[in-house]
């Protein structure tokens, strides 16, 4: 995960998201890119300006405005990276209201500090949902972080106190059949749906085959008959 700032001097050293580098600019206004090997091994390149508003390459009335950095720059950097680049939708305005405890002034990370960063659980349904492990579960700031009233909600009527984690041992098999079970009842959703959706929010989520066929059982009853093949290579 490679995070940039396109932002300015003042505004990055004000707060940035953890870890993101600023980016820099030639005397001349041009934007220059980081080492290109480095960027060649990154999966996920994000690019985030103040507030970004519009995610179209070809808005070209943003950019004649001064609110389109972020998407001149991810141009930039495309012809450098193997995967697409990425651009935070709402820029860093909206994303540090919604995650503040994802926001810093600590500009050098020391390998060990990066190494021993606790990633937190994926969100599953914004500010009420989120799927995660053991260690996650356990782990007070988090719990603070996100506003958890609850680590497992099977009642009837779902509760509007707060969000709730749902987690297992790994948070990749058993965790990921509740969450997709709460998707198929709350937001009517078929197991094909759910399963995509999950699976969009944390790519190593993989239910044992008991939890898949129970999921296809919970489906028919849900909707009075089967509606996903479960025969897929994907399940």
């Amino acid at each position: 995960l490679f995070f940039s700032d396109a932002r300015t001097q003042r505004e990055y050293n004000e707060s940035h998201i953890i870890t993101a580098r600023r980016i820099e600019q030639s005397p001349t206004g041009e934007y220059l890119v980081p080492d290109s090997e480095e960027l060649g091994c990154v999966r996920y390149c994000v690019v985030y300006d103040c507030r970004t508003s519009s995610l179209d390459c070809c808005d070209y009335e943003e950019e004649e405005k001064g609110k389109g950095t972020a998407v001149q720059y991810a141009r930039s950097l495309q012809q450098f990276t193997r995967h697409p680049v990425l651009v935070l939708k709402g820029g860093y305005k909206r994303f540090s209201a919604c995650y503040p405890f994802l926001r810093t002034q600590k500009i050098l990370w020391m390998p060990q500090e990066l190494d021993n960063f606790q990633p937190y659980p994926v969100e599953i349904l914004p500010a009420k949902l989120y799927m995660g492990n053991f260690d996650q579960a356990c782990d007070q700031q988090i719990q603070k972080d996100l506003k958890i009233k609850a680590q497992v909600n099977i009642s009837e009527q779902p509760l509007d106190c707060g969000a709730v984690l749902v987690f297992s041992s790994l948070g990749i098999s058993r965790s990921s059949t509740v969450t997709m079970a709460y998707l198929m009842h709350s937001c009517q959703f078929s197991l094909k749906r759910a399963w995509d959706y999950v699976l969009k929010c944390k790519m190593n989520v993989r239910p044992h085959r008991a939890f898949v066929k129970q999921l296809s059982d919970w489906e028919t009853q849900i909707y009075g008959t089967t509606i996903t093949d479960i025969s897929e290579p994907n399940y």
